[in-house]
């Protein structure tokens, strides 16, 4: 292909202007050389490099500079730094050269930015590992972090370019691991953007559909917006305020995760657009201002208490601060009113970087102090992982980076945050990893309870501790937190090991009794015969005396007749007897589905964490000990497998799905009446012709909630009878259930 260098070189340059003239911060004439430098060794670096669009390479780095200086608003050590991004990975230069050029600070970020860009191409173990030093990263500097999200956010903007597949994985690895970071990190706006265009790639045909709602929608919401502004206005002019009131949508992926979670389509989304009200105040009245407001706007309008959400007096652990109230607005329609001040509402666009714009007079402390608490937690758990393995250390870590929080406190009146479920244990972890390790019990706002108990905001908690107590392995059942789980697991493995070599040595002295080998062939095959997943269970069983020398004479006696069976088998060899596990699909089905771009017929199962019926999309996944796995693409667990387990994960399509029936379990609700469930048996069983496995209907007040059964042939059918259910009297909501 033959490019027009000339016309590259004008754009090319007009993109770096635009750059630097787009900063959030006010450059000097020094940020400036510093920045122009950075884009003439990245330029020269990249000259021969094209991306996969074919433009030229150094179009990204421009890109990720521009995200890292106007969006989220950092300085020029970031910005020169965030142009030289790729440099180490993808040129001759080396860290040495570049720490030459621009001393040790900004090579430090470009060479942290280079050891963890090997995550997108590794497994698990390695991927895990990197994710780990991702983290670590946050306490060291972090403007790694910061570049990283942008630099993410730009390959998710361009993702259209490549395949398919690849597109999938790199959507699922961005809702996974950077839109909870980014959410961390108060950049509420990317995260947005990085989970809508995560669902774009993920699932484009709900996106799309929503988008396309939203859009139609669009003037109908300005309208809207255009008649509450004026009245609230007028009420704001009388009290000498100055401020703006906007309206926007909430993101695709919010409003999603709404409809799945209420069982609900996009129109019974109630609240899928807000209306935020900004004001300008100094340091002194800004806490009384956005109270004054809230009350202008509810004595016009009905306030729902139920949804209030004040963290202006308690600010997010990531310092946002804001009123959040829902209204019966113009046309008795509910919507939500957000009311916060100019700088309330730029530490929520621009996250962590906009707190070095605000540094005198303002509440900085509380924030600042919450977000290096929680930096401490982090590189705390990544520090002391025994008791967690790859993947569940970025499941625990990833909770605790998303979860809404309860506010606690301590005797001495200081708050703790904690995400929400959070136990007294998870809050005696908190303050001290020996207290979680010792807690016996728990007091309450005076009164007292088990550790187990769930916090509630405002709680008052005083932990009650003994040096007998020590790590039970059912704690894990009800703490959240990664610091409480990782310290547990770390004493409950260390107590396992010990008690497993006891278990070993009687093991050891009871096979040479019965003059049996102590080798793992031998291992392995009792562990079989007693029905176990790993050794350390069956050393454990004789730790603790399950099993004894009687167990020993059965798996013997079992030995003696497996042989006898063995030899008389040699002796009269059947042919072609197929076997199969009691979950395997038989041969006669393995044309339904074929894997990977050859199309092979391979031996599958279907995956337990989700329902599949042909018509659905799916894909395979190739397990540890049970083969392929299929799943849908809307399985709860899609984006953690594609995140994780990419390397495992195989194309999987229909290809004949008229001979095939399965099960879908039908969540129905509504309005109770005689002849209600004669009603729905009739139009799936005599209309429909559809065979019902079970019904399940139970009523409370005039109110019924019922499970449904069915054994459908495609999806076109499951939709016919859900729309036919829809239509039945009293009938309020028909939707279908993953499992």
């Amino acid at each position: 292909m033959v490019y027009d260098l000339e016309v590259e070189n004008k754009e090319i340059l007009t993109r770096y202007k635009d750059l630097i003239s787009n900063t959030y911060r006010t450059l000097d004439e020094n940020n400036n050389k510093l920045i122009r430098k950075a884009f003439d060794v990245a330029l020269d670096a990249h000259k021969d490099q094209r991306r996969k669009t074919g433009e030229p390479y150094i179009f990204h780095p421009i890109a990720v500079a521009k995200i890292v200086a106007e969006e989220i608003g950092l300085g020029a050590t970031s910005i020169a730094a965030a142009l030289l991004h790729d440099v180490i990975e993808d040129s001759e230069y080396t860290y040495e050269d570049i720490k030459k050029i621009f001393k040790e600070k900004i090579a430090n970020i470009v060479n942290g930015l280079t050891k963890i860009s090997i995550m997108n191409h590794q497994n698990i173990s390695i991927q895990s590992e990197n994710y780990r030093k991702l983290l670590l990263t946050l306490s060291e500097d972090f403007r790694v972090i910061l570049i990283k999200i942008a630099d993410r956010l730009h390959n998710m903007r361009t993702l259209e370019s490549m395949e398919s597949e690849k597109q999938k994985k790199i959507a699922s690895e961005t809702a996974y691991i950077y839109a909870p970071i980014a959410h961390r990190l108060g950049l509420y706006n990317i995260k947005s953007e990085l989970e809508d265009l995560a669902l774009k790639f993920n699932n484009p045909e709900v996106y799309n559909e929503i988008s396309t709602k939203l859009e139609l929608a669009k003037e109908q919401r300005e309208k809207y917006v255009e008649e509450f502004t004026k009245e609230v206005s007028e009420q704001l002019k009388a009290e000498d305020l100055s401020f703006t009131i906007k309206g926007r949508a909430k993101a695709i992926s919010s409003i999603y995760r709404k409809m799945l979670k209420q069982g609900v389509p996009f129109e019974e989304v109630f609240d899928n657009y807000a209306i935020r009200i900004i004001y300008k105040s100094d340091a002194k009245n800004e806490k009384f201002l956005a109270w004054k407001i809230y009350s202008i706007v509810t004595d016009l309008y009905h306030n729902n208490p139920l949804r209030m959400r004040d963290w202006i007096s308690q600010p997010r652990s990531t310092g946002y601060e804001s009123l959040h109230l829902t209204v019966l607005g113009p046309d008795k329609k509910w919507v939500e009113v957000q009311i916060r001040s100019e700088r309330m509402d730029d530490i929520a666009e621009k996250g962590v970087a906009a707190h070095y714009k605000y540094k005198e007079g303002y509440r900085q402390s509380n924030e600042e102090k919450n977000l290096e608490n929680w930096v401490k937690e982090i590189r705390d758990v990544l520090e002391h992982q025994q008791g967690l393995s790859a993947g569940e250390l970025m499941d625990d870590i990833k909770l605790n980076l998303y979860s809404k929080e309860v506010f606690v406190f301590t005797p001495k009146g200081e708050i703790k945050i904690l995400p929400v479920g959070s136990t007294a244990l998870d809050f005696a972890f908190s303050v001290h990893t020996n207290l979680g390790m010792r807690c016996l019990g728990v007091k309450v706002n005076g009164r007292l309870f088990p550790i187990s108990y769930v916090l509630q905001n405002g709680d008052r908690v005083d932990i009650l501790s003994s040096q007998n107590q020590k790590p039970k392995a059912d704690w894990l059942n009800f703490v959240v937190t990664s610091k409480a789980k990782s310290k547990i697991k770390t004493f409950l493995n260390s107590q396992k090991n010990t008690l497993t070599a006891e278990g070993k040595e009687v093991l050891q002295r009871k096979l040479r009794h019965a003059k049996l080998n102590f080798n793992d062939s031998e291992i392995n095959k009792m562990q079989r015969f007693f029905g176990l997943k790993t050794s350390q269970e069956l050393f454990l069983g004789f730790q603790d005396g399950t099993f004894g020398a009687n167990d020993i004479r059965k798996y013997l006696e079992s030995k003696n007749r497996l042989n006898n069976f063995l030899s008389r088998f040699r002796k009269n060899p059947a042919k072609n007897i197929p076997t199969f596990r009691e979950d395997e699909t038989p041969e006669t089905n393995l044309d339904m589905i074929v894997f990977g771009k050859e199309e092979e017929k391979l031996n599958y199962t279907y995956a337990k964490c989700c329902s599949v019926i042909p018509g659905d999309k799916i894909f395979g996944f190739i397990s540890v000990s049970d083969g392929i796995k299929v799943h849908n693409e809307n399985c709860p667990n899609a984006i953690n497998l594609r995140a994780q387990y990419d390397y495992r994960v195989i194309p999987a399509k229909w290809v004949n799905a008229e001979s095939f029936k399965n099960r879908v379990k039908i969540h129905i609700e509504g309005i109770d009446r005689i002849g209600m469930i004669s009603d729905i048996t009739q139009i799936i069983s005599t209309s429909m012709q559809i065979y019902m496995k079970s019904i399940s209907i139970n009523s409370n007040d005039g109110i019924f909630t019922g499970t449904i059964i069915l054994e459908v042939k495609s999806k076109f059918q499951l939709e016919e009878i859900l729309k036919k259910l829809k239509h039945i009297k009293g009938v309020s909501k028909v939707a279908r259930m993953q499992k």
